[in-house]
């Protein structure tokens, strides 16, 4: 199942339709659903546990509040997709400037030294990722990180798989040059 689908055999617009007969508590459905498709996308946009949660939060109450001016309920999913990324980029801005404990804590058998570099590596990741526009970075956090098809990343992003490819590839440009002068 992709990002934007509908769900096994038009589960989503089923859902939203009971949704929108009255059924409120069947949007649970579609939230579990949710959180676990763009949760991690969420996290790799925001670059933050705390602000993608509250990202999410806001669009999953956004995406509630709206749910009448949805015009196709069997596209839910490219339709959150779309409030998802808008409130990942609204709450970014609000990242916090530390390091997560969970960055630099000794675990797994691990070194101090090993967590150390683990924590070096992300923040030198991050700082390339701060270089990329709102627009590059969606693309780049869906193909290098979450590894999504260019076809689904097109349908989402309602654009060209050609458009894309150029955007990766000019991410990676800037991602790359922002690592070899971090380095």
């Amino acid at each position: 199942m992709g990002l934007g689908g509908s769900g096994v055999d038009g589960a989503d617009g089923k859902l939203v339709r009971r949704i929108l007969g009255g059924e409120t508590h069947a949007y649970g459905k579609l939230v579990d659903r949710y959180v676990e498709r763009f949760g991690e996308y969420a996290t790799s946009l925001c670059r933050d546990a705390d602000i993608a949660a509250d990202a999410m939060q806001e669009a999953f109450i956004r995406a509630y509040d709206r749910l009448s001016t949805l015009k196709d309920p069997d596209q839910f999913g490219a339709w959150f997709f779309r409030i998802l990324t808008n409130q990942c980029h609204n709450h970014r801005d609000r990242r916090r400037s530390y390091v997560p404990l969970d960055t630099v804590a000794v675990s797994g058998g691990r070194t101090p030294d090993q967590d150390l570099t683990a924590a070096e590596a992300k923040r030198a990741i991050d700082a390339a990722l701060d270089r990329l526009t709102p627009d590059l970075r969606e693309t780049f956090v869906l193909r290098e990180i979450e590894g999504r098809p260019y076809s689904e990343i097109a349908a989402l992003q309602d654009t060209g798989e050609a458009a894309l490819r150029k955007r990766v590839e000019r991410a990676k440009e800037i991602v790359r040059a922002a690592l070899e002068e971090d380095a």
